[in-house]
Order: C-alpha cells, then sequence, then structure tokens
C-alpha cells in the first residue's frame, strides 16, 4: 500500500521554522522526505536548523524571509522559482504578537506589526505561493491560526483578531483555489511550549488558570502540532481543503 504520509521529491517552505512549532513542522516534513527551504528573518538561525536536517539525512536549505516586508516576499519566491522551479508546500507559521495588555491600550505600532506579518504576510506569501501551483496544477498551502482565533485570548486583543482573519482566509483561499486543485487548511493550537508563547506559559499565575481550562492538563510540546500539519499536508488529507483544525488538549471543546 501507498505510503500517503510520504512527502518525497516534494518542495516545502516553511517560515518561522528556527524554532517552535514551526522548527517542529520542518523537521518532520524532511523527516518524510521533502526538501525543506527553513525560513524566519535571520539566517543564521535558518541555517543552524537546516544543517541540522541535513546532518539527520533529510534535504534543507535556508533562506531569510520577514513576511512583513512585501519585497522580502517577492524574494523569497523568486528564490524558489529559480532554485526549485515548483513549491509544494506552502506553511505560513511566522507570527508577530508585540503587545500582550489590554485591548484598550493597543498603540498603533504594535496593531501595525501584528497585521503586517499575521494578516498581509499570510495573505500575500498564500498568493505568490499559489500562483506558483496554479502553474503547476496542484499544492497545498497550511495557515498556523490559533485557537484565539476561535476565543479571544485574554489581553491577546488584536493577536486574536488577526488569527480569526487566518480562519476565514484559509476558507477563502479554499472555496476559490480547489478549482486549481490547491488545497489550503489551517492548523489551530492551543497552548504551546514555544517562546512565542512565553509571556503565557513562564507567568504561574496565569499557567495554572490555563491549565484548569485544559482537560489533557498540560502544555503541549511543538512536536505534538507536526503530526497534524503531516496529515494535512500530505496525500493521506487529499479530499481535505478548508478545514481548521483545532489541536488545543481539549481547551475550546
Amino acid at each position: 500500500m501507498k505510503d500517503l504520509f510520504d512527502l518525497t521529491g516534494k518542495i516545502a517552505l516553511v517560515t518561522g521554522a528556527s524554532r517552535g512549532i514551526g522548527e517542529s513542522i520542518a523537521r518532520l516534513l524532511a523527516a518524510k522526505g521533502a526538501h525543506v527551504v527553513v525560513s524566519s528573518r535571520k539566517i543564521e538561525a535558518c541555517e543552524a536548523v537546516a544543517q541540522s536536517i541535513r546532518d539527520s539525512g533529510g534535504k534543507a536549505s535556508a533562506f531569510p524571509c520577514h513576511v512583513g516586508e512585501m519585497e522580502q516576499i517577492t524574494a523569497i519566491f523568486e528564490h524558489i522559482k529559480k532554485e526549485f522551479g515548483r513549491i509544494d508546500i506552502l506553511v505560513n507559521n511566522a507570527a508577530a504578537n508585540p503587545y500582550f495588555g489590554h485591548i484598550l491600550d493597543t498603540d498603533l505600532a504594535a496593531y501595525a506589526k501584528t497585521v503586517d506579518v499575521n494578516v498581509r504576510g499570510y495573505f500575500f506569501m498564500s498568493v505568490e505561493a499559489g500562483k506558483m501551483m496554479r502553474e503547476q496544477g496542484s499544492g497545498v498551502i497550511l495557515n498556523t491560526a490559533s485557537v484565539n482565533g476561535v476565543t479571544p485570548g485574554d489581553m491577546q486583543g488584536i493577536y486574536s483578531i488577526t488569527k480569526a482573519a487566518v480562519i476565514s482566509m484559509t476558507k477563502a483561499f479554499a472555496k476559490e483555489c480547489g478549482r486549481h486543485n490547491i488545497r489550503v487548511n489551517a492548523l489551530l493550537p492551543g497552548l504551546t511550549d514555544t517562546k512565542f508563547a512565553s509571556a503565557l506559559t513562564t507567568n504561574d499565575t496565569i499557567l495554572k488558570m490555563a491549565l484548569k481550562q485544559i482537560p489533557l492538563g498540560r502544555v503541549a510540546d511543538p512536536d505534538e502540532m507536526a503530526g497534524t500539519v503531516l496529515y494535512l499536508v500530505s496525500d493521506a488529507s487529499s479530499y481535505t481543503t478548508g478545514a481548521c483544525v483545532v489541536v488545543d488538549g481539549g481547551m475550546i471543546a
């Protein structure tokens, strides 16, 4: 029987892949045979992950991209087109969450940075990848959203709003791109042990309150998100598009 999770020969771009959930995704996709382009803002951090994947026998390269900067989005897709001539998988995982506090005290700079990365960045990364996928006749886009896009997190107003936009964006792209054999789905992580979530996981009071709301009673490990992504970008989910899969230990059940 064919291995539905085999990604041999696929070209995958993972943003925000230098640590946390993105790094776990990059490592698993490479382990399943994909050539992974490891991307985040800093090339040194990307190259360290890519080198580690190569040292483990996988295929990976590094290319920096700040998805909040339009010219950098253009540059990474020009690189991929020149280097590989195709893209089979895009994982939009890079995100910004610069502000933790009451929604009424959100300043314009924090608002703009969060929206530029989480909404505009995801949108135009999807557009550029989608154009290449349309030409080649297939492709998969996976967006990392958040349970906060379903139920806004306290003191995380603008971040939660952008993640709700990512959920809607996922469905909009899925609806219009299905005719081109492009599937678009989203991962909605719950509380995960990453540097990104450290404002929550390192505050004992907040952490205790959060754990009371999680039936599994613990914070997720980044590796626990990667398996769902593998399913959504592989042939195992060949009839799945527009899906927003919650992986949160039961928190919003």
